[in-house]
C-alpha cells in the first residue's frame, strides 16, 4: 500500500483494472484531436495534483479525453480547467490563472485536485463498476491527506455520490445527503482527527459554464468559502 502521495500517484498511473477505460484512453491517445496532432498524449490514468499537506480537496468526475488524458494533469488543457484554475487564482489558491501543460509553473496553495475515476471515460460517463473499481485510490488518497484536510469542494453530483463511500474517517449521514450547488455539510470524525466540511458546486463542464448555470463569481464564492473554512 502506498505510504506517500508520491507513491500513490505513481501507482495510479500504472493501473489497468478497467478494460473499457484502458481501450478508450489509449485509442484517444493514438488517434488524437487534429489540433493536438503534433503532441504526445499521456494516455494513462491521471493522478491527483497538489501539495501533500493540502487543507482543501477538489473532487471532479474523471479526466477529459483531450484534456488531462492528453496532458497528464487534472483539469489541464481544456475549457473546464481554464474555468477552474482562473477561479482558484482569483481567490489566492493557485499561482497563475492558466493550466496548459505539466511544467508550466502552476502551483496550488493548500489545495489538491483529484477525481473518483482516474481514466478518461467514453462520453465522460464512467460505469458504476468502473467508479467502484477506482474507489480504493480515493480512499487511500484521503487517508494520506487526513492530517491536514479540512474541506472538500465536490464538483457535480457524480463526484458527490462517488465520494461518500470513500470517507472512511468521517461519519456520513444515512440516508446520504443529496448534491446541490451550495450544499454544505460537516461530517464528524470517527477517529481523533478533525471534522470535514463538504461543499457542493456545479461541475465546471462547458455544459454548465457556457450556459451560465455556473459563473465565475459562483465558483469563486464556493472556493473562497472553502479557503475560509479550511484556513488554507
Amino acid at each position: 500500500m502506498p505510504e506517500t502521495l508520491d507513491e500513490l500517484d505513481e501507482a495510479v498511473t500504472s493501473c489497468r483494472s478497467c478494460p473499457r477505460l484502458v481501450r478508450w484512453r489509449e485509442q484517444v491517445a493514438a488517434e488524437k484531436r487534429a489540433a493536438f496532432r503534433d503532441q504526445t498524449y499521456w494516455g494513462r490514468p491521471v493522478p491527483g495534483f497538489g501539495p501533500p499537506d493540502a487543507r482543501i480537496a477538489i473532487v471532479g468526475l474523471a479526466p477529459a479525453a483531450h484534456g488531462a488524458n492528453r496532458t497528464g494533469r487534472m483539469f489541464t488543457g481544456d475549457r473546464s480547467g481554464d474555468f477552474l484554475y482562473a477561479a482558484l487564482h482569483a481567490v489566492g489558491l493557485a499561482s497563475q490563472p492558466t493550466s496548459t501543460h505539466v511544467g508550466d509553473g502552476l502551483e496550488l496553495y493548500g489545495v489538491r485536485i483529484t477525481a473518483p475515476v482516474h481514466c478518461a471515460p467514453p462520453e465522460n460517463k464512467p460505469t458504476p463498476a468502473e467508479r467502484d473499481a477506482c474507489r480504493p485510490w480515493l480512499v487511500r488518497e484521503f487517508a494520506l491527506l487526513r492530517a491536514t484536510l479540512r474541506c472538500v469542494v465536490v464538483l457535480g453530483a457524480f463526484g458527490w455520490q462517488a465520494l461518500m463511500p470513500a470517507l472512511a474517517n468521517w461519519q456520513v449521514p444515512i440516508p446520504r445527503p443529496k448534491f446541490a450547488h451550495g450544499a454544505e455539510l460537516t461530517l464528524p470524525a470517527v477517529d481523533d482527527g478533525p471534522d470535514l466540511t463538504l461543499l457542493g458546486c456545479y461541475h465546471v463542464s462547458q455544459q454548465n459554464t457556457f450556459t451560465g448555470k455556473l459563473t465565475p463569481p459562483m465558483l469563486e464564492a464556493i472556493l473562497a468559502k472553502a479557503k475560509a473554512i479550511s484556513g488554507a
